[in-house]
């Protein structure tokens, strides 16, 4: 025997089907790189990223006055976060360093001299318009030189009117700022 749905269930249903294909999705924007930072390592693996449960989300979050995040399954990440930010970091560490780098897996038959991981405690978009990050970043080191690590605080400004894609360009800029550090503090 058939069940039938009622045509108001069935039109609700397909209306909310056809919502899940209307989700904007918004790429972080690299700004050019026109800085050039020595470190002491010819090679660098950006080995692991980690970004709270709210950061790695495909949702775009913002941190509202009272500390609540809010966001929208229409307004998306157009990439993997974690993928994403790992990426950006290892581009922006080879630009600023001319020196060879990539995200894990590391893709070559010699390993790096130096592996970096990023512990971001917070990673997000404020309604005030600033973009921030604070945590912590650990180098490992094969040939016996120092291991070390740090911490860090990053904020960009950005101007709430721009909606996600100014969201997108700020943490790009946020990132670029991040690797710059990075490489001037851990990486020398």
């Amino acid at each position: 025997m058939m069940m039938r749905l009622p045509s108001a269930l069935l039109l609700g249903l397909g209306l909310a089907l056809a919502a899940c294909g209307n989700a904007e999705r918004f790429a972080s924007t690299a700004p050019p790189v026109v800085d050039q930072v020595p470190i002491s390592f010819r090679s660098i693996e950006v080995r692991d990223v980690s970004l709270p449960t709210y950061a790695a989300s495909d949702e775009i979050h913002i941190e509202a006055e009272d500390g609540t995040l809010e966001s929208s399954a229409d307004v998306l990440w157009a990439d993997a976060p974690e993928r994403a930010v790992a990426l950006e970091l290892s581009q922006n560490l080879a630009r600023l360093t001319g020196r060879r780098v990539a995200s894990e897996p590391w893709p070559f038959e010699a390993f790096p001299e130096a592996r970096l991981e990023v512990r971001f405690a917070e990673l997000v978009a404020t309604s005030r318009g600033q973009f921030r990050a604070s945590g912590q970043y650990f180098v490992a080191v094969r040939d016996g030189r120092a291991e070390r690590s740090g911490l860090f605080e990053q904020v960009v400004p950005f101007d709430p009117a721009g909606g996600p894609n100014a969201i997108a360009r700020a943490r790009g800029q946020l990132i670029l700022d991040l690797a710059t550090a990075i490489a001037r503090e851990g990486l020398r």
